[in-house]
């Protein structure tokens, strides 16, 4: 059994955070200088009071009354230009940190196993790449402005109070403590509720791209009510998790702020009550009084920012978490030259989990240059699961794999993929043109009429020709505004471009017409020629020519032979190819 992920602190998850933003400290640094210089401008407005209230209307002072006008522009004027800095600098830092962030996890994507795509939803994996690393960066930019700017200015302020009456705001720091304690105990409820609220908003994504990708299914099979049920069911659980938030972090406030005023109300009663009358003057208590007022309002932003702070923290714990991942292993350095001599499987045993059964079960199998192997065999046999492992899109369990009697492993994946052309009989086709979806990936650099040689030998070219922009005519997502034996075409020009020296193909005219299929046939018998060809059939129709086919029966080799020879034999392949000449499959 699986160990349980242990949490990080939330301590060290910001930390891990903050590295994003270390290849930027230069800007951040003249952003903090920004913030320094906004946080001074609010301690010189509190401080301004006393020569106001003292120079200006008490002493009629003559230099107060023209330079404190003066000094309340240069102030704003700094401030205004301290605040677009420190904010805009910021704003650039912050997404700098999405678009890293956004490409770690995108790139992890890319070179996780196939294993991690089976136990994971994609609604799941878009919404990390798109609301997590949002609420990631928010933490590292926007809430860290807040932090550094209003704690400065609040230690100004508390500084100014002491400045002008120690002995009151010695009543202020009575409350601090408490709201401390508040803050913590708070801040543990946030990222809890954050975990649940990033959680349900990839199962929300989750059900709407299912939708989405099913709608033709959930028309004709009326699914519409039930799709709208469980919509309704996760947007409920995701507004739950969301009220629950704002319940905290609005009764948050409010007591924040209670208790603030108490230390207000205490203060000046003392000050009403002549206590310090000598010790302090008007403008002096103006000033204090002013200072702690305008200590508000960062006391209120640095309390609700908590609640962003955690939910920050919380989306950093899953993207860090997906990030320590290991990807797939590659650490072969052999390069595999295009000269294939064998493909060997030896006492191969393979399980998707180590709690199931085996679908390949003590595997021996040996393939040569040049030959042509389909294998057979009724749903779950292990057909597919055998050629999955040849480009390691899974590992072997135990036994071996082996490439000119080298283990696959010590191949380097490049090299390794580089030689295996693959057509499944499930497309997969990108929004791009017919071109780029023939060329996809490192055939990039072929040229037009390379591609357009494969997609002849495909006999793809009569239809792509007569599209109104022909090569250059966007095909849809996945391939939509094409039919299933033209998608299927596109594909197999695709394994034709390539010219690898080992072809897989799975299925790979289930798609097409009888018509189609036979011009197919011709194309990949001649596709075939001088390539290792691995095939995994449902219609036994297709692979009446190969050289050897194996029948499988739950991960093991009940039978070999070629076509002739298995008929003869009146065992399990006789039985499959009868049920498919009375119309009946048993394999799909």
């Amino acid at each position: 059994m699986a160990q349980a992920r242990q949490i990080p602190k939330g301590s060290d998850t910001y930390r891990r955070l903050l590295g994003y933003v270390v290849p930027y400290r230069k800007r951040f640094v003249l952003a903090i200088i920004c913030m320094a210089f906004a946080a001074s401008t609010e301690v010189a407005f509190a401080w301004l009071m006393k020569p106001l209230l003292d120079g200006s209307f008490v002493n009629q002072d003559k230099t107060a009354i023209v330079m404190v006008p003066i000094a309340i522009i240069v102030i704003f004027i700094v401030r205004g230009v301290s605040a677009f800095g420190s904010s805009y600098t910021m704003s650039w830092i912050g997404w700098r940190v999405i678009k890293q962030l956004r490409g770690d996890v995108f790139n992890k994507y890319l070179t996780l196993p196939s294993s991690y795509y089976d136990e994971s939803t994609s609604g799941e994996m878009i919404s990390r790449i798109t609301f997590n690393c949002q609420e990631v960066a928010s933490a590292a930019s926007t809430t860290i402005t807040v932090i550094i700017r209003d704690t400065l200015t609040a230690i100004g302020l508390l500084a100014l109070m002491f400045y002008q009456s120690w002995q009151l705001s010695l009543c202020f720091l009575v409350v601090g403590p408490i709201i401390g304690g508040l803050v913590t105990s708070v801040s543990r409820k946030f990222r809890a509720i954050s975990r649940n609220i990033q959680g349900s908003m990839g199962e929300v994504t989750h059900v709407i791209q299912e939708a989405i990708d099913g709608n033709r299914v959930v028309k004709i099979f009326g699914g519409r009510s039930y799709e709208e049920s469980q919509f309704e069911a996760i947007n409920e659980r995701n507004r739950h998790f969301n009220m629950r938030e704002a319940f905290v972090r609005a009764s948050n406030v409010p007591v924040v702020q209670f208790l603030v005023a108490i230390a207000l109300a205490i203060i000046v009663y003392i000050a009403s009550s002549g206590m310090f009358t000598d010790s302090i003057s008007v403008g002096q208590f103006m000033s204090f009084v002013t200072a702690m007022l305008m200590l508000f309002s960062p006391m209120r932003r640095l309390t609700t920012l908590n609640s962003n702070l955690q939910r920050g923290i919380a989306a950093g714990e899953g993207l860090f978490a997906l990030l320590d991942i290991d990807s797939e292993k590659d650490n072969g350095t052999i390069e595999l030259n295009r000269d294939v001599e064998t493909i060997t499987y030896r006492n191969a045993v393979f399980r998707y989990t180590p709690e199931k059964e085996p679908v390949i079960n003590n595997l021996d199998l040996n393939i040569v240059k040049g030959e042509t192997v389909a294998f057979v065999g009724e749903s779950g046999s292990g057909k597919t699961s055998i050629i999955n492992l040849l480009p390691r899109l899974y590992e072997l369990t135990s036994g071996e794999l082996l490439i000119n009697d080298i283990p696959v492993q010590d191949y380097t994946l490049e090299s390794l993929r580089d030689s295996i052309a693959y057509v499944s009989q499930d497309v997969n086709l990108f929004n791009d043109t017919v071109a780029n979806n023939i060329s996809y990936g490192s055939l990039g650099s072929n040229s037009l009429d390379e591609i357009v040689d494969a997609a002849r030998r495909a006999h793809a070219d009569d239809f792509i020709s007569a599209m109104p922009q022909q090569y250059d005519t966007e095909v849809g997502e996945d391939g939509v505004l094409l039919s299933g034996g033209q998608r299927q075409r596109l594909a197999i020009a695709r394994a034709f471009l390539k010219n690898a020296p080992i072809l897989i193909l799975d299925e790979a005219t289930s798609a097409l017409d009888s018509e189609s299929e036979r011009k197919i046939q011709q194309g990949l018998e001649s596709l075939r020629q001088g390539r290792t060809t691995l095939i995994v059939a449902h219609r036994l129709s297709t692979i009446e020519n190969a050289d050897r086919i194996i029948v499988l029966s739950k991960g093991r080799i009940v039978e070999q032979g070629t076509h002739k020879e298995l008929l003869q034999l009146k065992g399990h392949y006789a039985q499959l190819s009868n049920l498919q000449a009375q119309g009946v499959s048993s394999t799909s």
